[in-house]
């Protein structure tokens, strides 16, 4: 019979002060999952699993190792103890590592009102089976399309719990359901894919298979003909399915451990205008039905919504425990790990400030340009922010669609694009991550 996972997470710790562990704390995460695709109107792949992993990170003095396993008997968690404990008297003292103190740590929160598991439960194979193939079917239904690369449904559900011997211990439970499909148009060396997809924490709430195979359809269809666009300078458009990751970038070189190594284009940055004014970025991490919401961190720390960005104005880092200590700041409650490795800072769910222009206006007004919807590769320098990724999309001649494009490089620094951003009003609300089409002036383009 399966353990409870706080019990795993204490008997971790026991372990760990029979091994002679100062401190420790301890991470017990389960997970199944299944998953269907379709091809051709046959069943191509059926993947189910199950599993739990523990997590062990013990501190001998100012020197800390982590072990993990998915073995959940006593003995092994003996084992992993005692081993813990020999690698940390090996490693190099750490001044900054170490648990919360009481007065840092979460109580009183509530889970359940974030909303993250749908009660509804797993669907069966064959309810994913047919929404599989419910979006094959629209996408082939499309002239043109001439096959699907993929038509997928599936199901996930996770839960974690987490103790350490500074007195905290708690878990939380999240749950998905998701929609995919890639469809194929044209043939031979004209063939062209474009994609569409559905991630929801409440099954009722995903858009259906049938529209999604058909957007995917209609994605693929644009895509024929694409060519390359001309080389110079132009305002490139980022549509709303890719621009946030424009906004990662900045979340990125805003990152505590990026800062504390002194590798980011931002370090001297705190308190200076990062973003046009009236641009803010917010994280919240208690949005009700939101995959990315928790209510404590990886630390035991409480999650609270803070400013990134204010007005255009950097106003602070996204710190854990250790890298706060090591700015000598405040840790903002952002620390993230998993069963094998200690904790980093991360941002949970971020929504920059939509603009009042639709998508529409802005590809009006960018005149001559490129509207960018697929990238690959990516070439940042995180010194300097010089950015230059592989880019697909649509050229806009004379504030209209043209023609599709893809094989161009746009290149730019992110420091110039950010300060000129200027937000469409498309942004979906529902995701985790809430940025609208962007529009930025006066990138390089290397196309023909």
């Amino acid at each position: 019979m399966t353990q409870p996972l706080d019990d795993l997470a204490h008997a971790l710790l026991d372990a760990a002060r029979r091994a002679g562990a100062d401190e420790a704390d301890a991470m017990a995460y389960s997970g199944d999952s299944i998953s269907i695709d379709v091809r051709a109107g046959a069943l191509e792949h059926a993947e189910r699993s199950e599993g739990t992993d523990i997590g062990l990170r013990v501190f001998v003095g100012k020197r800390q190792a982590c072990v993990s396993s998915s073995d959940t008997s006593d003995a092994t968690m003996t084992i992993m103890a005692e081993r813990a404990v020999a690698m940390a008297k090996e490693a190099p003292e750490d001044p900054h590592i170490g648990l919360a103190s009481d007065d840092q740590l979460a109580r009183n929160w509530d889970a359940e009102a974030l909303k993250l598991f749908d009660p509804a439960g797993e669907p069966s194979p064959a309810d994913l089976e047919a929404d599989a193939r419910a979006i094959e079917e629209a996408a082939l239904a499309v002239e043109g399309i001439t096959q699907m690369d993929s038509a997928a449904a599936g199901y996930g559900r996770t839960a974690v719990h987490i103790a350490a011997s500074n007195g905290f211990s708690g878990g939380y439970a999240r749950s998905e359901r998701h929609l995919y499909g890639v469809a194929i148009a044209g043939t031979g060396a004209g063939m062209e894919r474009d994609s569409d997809g559905d991630s929801r924490i409440f099954g009722k709430d995903l858009r259906s298979a049938e529209e999604i195979g058909k957007t995917a359809a209609a994605r693929a269809l644009e895509r024929i003909g694409a060519r390359r666009p001309p080389t110079g300078s132009f305002p490139v458009l980022y549509d709303e399915r890719i621009s946030s990751s424009l906004i990662g970038h900045l979340l990125s070189a805003a990152n505590g451990s990026a800062i504390a190594r002194g590798g980011s284009w931002l370090r001297d940055d705190l308190g200076a205008q990062v973003l046009p004014e009236g641009l803010s970025v917010i994280e919240d991490p208690h949005r009700a039905g939101i995959r990315a919401s928790r209510p404590f961190d990886a630390e035991g720390l409480p999650t609270a919504k803070r400013a990134v960005v204010k007005d255009g104005v950097l106003m602070g880092w996204t710190l854990d425990l250790a890298t706060a200590r090591k700015l000598d700041m405040a840790p903002t409650g952002n620390a993230m790990r998993g069963p094998s490795a200690p904790p980093h800072p991360g941002t949970y769910n971020i929504a920059l400030t939509q603009g009042k222009a639709s998508r529409a206006d802005l590809i009006r007004d960018m005149g001559t340009g490129l509207l960018v919807t697929s990238m690959i590769g990516a070439t940042i320098n995180p010194n300097t922010g010089d950015y230059s990724r592989g880019a697909a999309g649509f050229w806009v001649e004379n504030g209209e669609i043209a023609y599709p494009v893809n094989e161009c490089t746009i290149a730019g620094n992110l420091r110039d694009m950010l300060r000129k951003l200027i937000p469409a009003n498309d942004a979906r609300g529902y995701l985790s991550t809430v940025v609208p089409s962007l529009l930025v002036e006066g990138m390089t383009l290397a196309g023909d």
